[in-house]
């Protein structure tokens, strides 16, 4: 049986009060209560305050460039299908060095999560302007404030159509399970955007700005609706709805691209023994 003390928690670089810490503790919890051990999750992530998150929790983990994640998330789910895979990177990696990730992975549909960090600035990189920083933001090298337009990811998901996109909020755990939860079941590519407040470098969308605008979405919101799912996408100011926005029947790629005479990597039969030359130095 899974228990909470199969996932050790590390000690992290994070500020203290960073909505980081809520994220970690509800992957936390959530995969304990779905009955997942250490060994059958894979945790990945790019580089980040937010794409720390694997080193700083016990079990499987690959951290690799900036921004480029989920190239390597989709191999890793389709070298061996059995993981569930959990992505996780911030709003800087996520939307801006991964954007063009994103929008295939979207097109794939391979089965993984990915959980986006969004709090609105680059966090690690000490509060520069990120793609969904709001017009007017104020930061090191935007004295004046930014002049962009900020980048919304929900109606760009929903736009694709995406098979599942959902937007939480860190400092409600038990919603952040939630979805995390439906995410994990749903059978494709599932995206939670998380309202993540930044404790040193965004003191606009803090903790208590964010408990004054969101709101769940009613039972009786259909998320299949596309109309809607767009109307919901595009509220964010005065009042923030979080929950499902949109699911789609769209097929997972391991089942829209069958390849029934090629095994996944795991599968294939090996012999250890063939790769010991791997442990040996190279000859001059």
């Amino acid at each position: 049986m899974v228990t909470l003390n199969d996932y050790v928690l590390k000690e992290t670089a994070w500020c203290p009060g960073c909505g980081n810490f809520g994220i970690r503790q509800a992957v936390k919890e959530a995969l304990v209560e779905m009955g997942l051990a250490p060994h059958q999750v894979m945790l990945v992530s790019g580089v980040g305050q937010a794409a720390k998150l694997p080193i700083y929790i016990s079990g499987n983990s690959f951290t690799g460039l900036h921004g480029r994640s989920l190239p390597a998330a989709q191999a890793i789910k389709l070298a061996n299908p059995a993981l569930k895979v959990f992505v996780f990177g911030g709003d800087g990696d996520g939307y801006a060095e991964g954007g063009n990730h994103l929008l295939h992975a979207v097109r794939r549909n391979v089965d993984l999560t990915y959980l986006v960090h969004d709090n609105q600035v680059f966090g690690l990189t000490k509060g520069q302007a990120s793609p969904t920083s709001q017009i007017g933001s104020k930061g090191g090298i935007t004295p004046e404030g930014t002049r962009m337009p900020n980048f919304n990811p929900l109606p760009f998901a929903v736009s694709l159509d995406i098979g599942f996109v959902a937007r939480s909020f860190s400092g409600d755990k038990e919603h952040l399970k939630t979805m995390i939860k439906a995410a994990t079941n749903y059978p494709g590519f599932a995206l939670i955007d998380v309202l993540q407040p930044c404790v040193t470098f965004n003191k606009v969308n803090t903790f208590q700005w964010y408990k004054e605008r969101v709101y769940y979405l009613p039972d009786d919101y259909d998320p299949t609706n596309k109309t809607l799912a767009f109307e919901k996408a595009n509220e964010f100011g005065d009042k923030i709805p979080i929950g499902i926005i949109y699911k789609s029947n769209r097929p997972a790629y391991q089942a829209a691209i069958p390849n029934p005479d090629d095994d996944p990597v795991v599968l294939k039969p090996h012999n250890p023994a063939d790769y010991a030359f791997l442990n040996k130095e190279n000859e001059v």
